[in-house]
């Protein structure tokens, strides 16, 4: 297996934006402290960083860390006062969900399912602001804007609402997603035995990033390309799954 890597998009002596790929911790598992996380890799190349933020281990997309203590203490404020701007593409299950709107229901931990999150009322406020960028036969593309930045957020809102990720094991409908799917009577195998998917991760990523620089205070905005499977998948349902 490739060793995951991540692309550095911005880096200077206050801060580190990386591009992380699926598949990579963003910080070390509590459990599992040895497995590969992006903390630990930029630690080796930096000496030093401090963690603002995180994005789940299968998400891909936007991160940023902070390269001294003043910075950690700036931008931890811009997340906290949420002046930071987090904008998600989310490949959702279903298609009858509205042009726009926006998700306010408070998260907390299930009491059913360890390591499972729900929508419940003395749970944590999180609000979820979604807008659909392309329609497929089967599943929506949609941009997702996040105010606050609860554990699992994401999928739990939607989820919530009846249009869970089009690949989620833990709060959707499949663990992968097939060709076969979308190509239904038209597809053929060819020589292989059994089907590949093309996609076995959340099809969610941080997109776009845009917060003020710990020093200058200057406006920055980052955006990262879609990794190969989330694009590859848009390609095919583009193609057959319109």
């Amino acid at each position: 297996m490739a060793k995951l890597k991540p692309d550095i998009l911005y880096e200077d002596e206050h801060l580190i934006v990386a591009n992380k790929p699926p598949g990579l911790l963003s910080i070390p598992d509590r459990f599992a402290p040895e497995k590969p996380n992006l903390l630990a890799l930029l630690t080796h190349e930096y000496s030093k960083v401090w963690t603002v933020h995180r994005i789940d281990r299968e998400t891909s997309g936007l991160i940023c860390f902070a390269r001294n203590e003043e910075a950690h203490r700036h931008l931890s404020l811009q997340f906290e006062n949420r002046t930071v701007e987090k904008t998600y593409l989310a490949l959702l299950d279903g298609i009858s969900i509205p042009d726009e709107g926006t998700i306010d229901r408070p998260i907390t931990e299930s009491h059913k399912e360890v390591g499972k999150m729900t929508v419940a009322k003395k749970g944590k406020e999180a609000v979820t602001h979604y807008q659909v960028a392309e329609r497929f036969r089967q599943f929506t593309l949609a941009e997702v804007r996040i105010e606050t930045g609860r554990t699992h957020q994401i999928r739990v809102h939607f989820e919530s609402i009846g249009h869970p990720l089009a690949v989620d094991s833990l709060y959707g409908r499949r663990e992968a997603f097939f060709l076969s799917e979308v190509k239904q009577k038209g597809y053929h195998l060819g020589r292989e035995k059994e089907e590949r998917p093309l996609m076995s991760r959340l099809p969610l990523h941080a997109w776009k990033l845009a917060l003020d620089h710990p020093r200058t205070e200057e406006r920055m905005e980052f955006e990262a390309p879609l990794p190969k499977d989330f694009a590859a998948v848009l390609k095919q349902l583009r193609k057959w799954g319109k």
